[in-house]
């Protein structure tokens, strides 16, 4: 079949983890991948290229002259198009919910440029929960030829908005290929002569032989302030209770989280202190070495919940909503908000309870079997060579037709 130009649009340290299955399966077809990096996550972006061998064509040094999210989507909106114009492909994939993808599925749109949406059909169905993503990717949706839907409840909420179902596709969710790809290639990492890691592996080694590891995570807009610090308080009583925990804490360089994390653990006695890890954000290797000792997640991130379901790890989500539903559902995680009260009690729950624990450690994962990347690309190749060769042409003039 003829080479078709696909143009992978990405900006988000998620985005880049989640498409790099794509890339990698894109790259053994007879296509053409291109990578558009938009800027987004600039500095976190490049060891993570570097990890899954990617080189983009394209990148944008994105500046920031403000925080407001309509200035910079617009921004990103006004280079992509430059970089359109260029680049000339024939299919633009974008990924999840971020500020990137929308702003590169609406420029593909008025260039009539057929585009294809990994992670499609995610929702919380409550419009500022998350915000802004829950609205972002029902917009994405509304300019999308192909969604790729990562579970079957996925699959159902497209439907329930309207979108036609041949062009839904369940292929299960690309952070699944990426775990198992980067578990498989870490030991090649570490053993090569890198930056300075954030991550002590050594000492986090030596302390799990009378530990257990839990790995927090917690950044999103919506519990800025009062519930990131609940969080923090919440973590620091379940150390406090639990005197053989070891907390690890990749804290997210915001200021506004930053700042709040490491107050809240001021004060404390020197023993629990020193069980108390707050590190600067972690590379990806470092994250799936952390995932694969650890004995639990806390997290109010989506997609390290569906990280940690695939390296077998229970997940205690620190959110009052999800759209990964099928996480709580299957048993692997619980949903159980930003209370630090909360916290404490599921931490001291699953120590004493060991059947649940071993319960939510065995969850078959939800989320697929680690061959979706493989999936969109047969998809896509078998769509855009069906027909009387005019396929693509047509998707370009008609984003809608069914």
């Amino acid at each position: 079949m003829k080479p078709v130009k696909i143009l992978l649009c990405m900006g988000t340290r998620p985005d880049i983890i989640k498409m790099a299955p794509v890339y990698l399966a894109l790259k053994q077809s007879v296509h053409e991948p291109m990578v558009l990096h938009t800027g987004q996550h600039d500095a976190m972006s490049r060891p993570l290229y570097k990890f899954f061998g990617i080189e983009p064509a394209y990148l944008v040094d994105l500046p920031r002259e403000r925080d407001s999210l309509g200035h910079l989507c617009a921004t990103m909106i006004d280079y992509i198009d430059d970089v359109l114009n260029f680049a000339l492909p024939d299919v633009v994939l974008v990924h999840g919910d971020t500020l990137s993808a929308l702003a590169a599925a609406m420029t593909a749109f008025y260039h009539r440029i057929p585009v294809g949406h990994v992670e499609a059909g995610l929702r919380s169905h409550i419009d500022d929960d998350p915000f802004p993503e829950e609205m972002t990717r029902e917009l994405i949706a509304r300019l999308v030829r192909w969604h790729f839907a990562p579970t079957a409840q996925a699959v159902e909420n497209l439907k329930a908005e309207g979108i036609a179902p041949a062009r839904i596709h369940l292929v299960g969710n690309t952070i699944v290929d990426a775990v198992h790809w980067g578990i498989s290639h870490l030991e090649n990492y570490f053993s090569e002569a890198r930056e300075v890691d954030q991550l002590p592996r050594d000492r986090v080694q030596q302390a799990l032989d009378h530990h257990r590891l839990v790995l927090v995570t917690a950044h999103r807009r919506e519990n800025w302030g009062n519930k990131i610090i609940s969080i923090a308080r919440g973590v620091r009583q379940a150390a406090q209770a639990c005197r053989d925990l070891l907390i690890l804490w990749p804290v997210h360089p915001n200021p506004i989280v930053s700042a709040a994390v490491h107050e809240t653990m001021d004060g404390l006695e020197v023993e629990v202190r020193s069980r108390i890890w707050l590190t600067p954000p972690l590379n990806y290797p470092e994250l799936l070495w952390a995932l694969q000792h650890a004995w639990l997640v806390l997290t109010d991130s989506g997609g390290i919940q569906e990280e940690a379901v695939a390296a077998s790890v229970p997940v205690l989500v620190l959110r009052d909503t999800t759209e990964r539903p099928e996480l709580i559902t299957v048993g692997g995680g619980a949903l159980i908000g930003t209370a630090s009260e909360s916290i404490q009690s599921w931490v001291l729950k699953l120590t004493e309870d060991t059947r649940q624990y071993k319960s939510m450690r065995n969850t078959k994962n939800p989320f697929g079997d680690g061959k979706s990347g493989e999936s969109i690309v047969r998809i896509l190749s078998a769509d855009l060579t069906s027909g009387a060769g005019n396929k693509l042409q047509d998707n370009k003039k008609n984003q809608y037709g069914s």
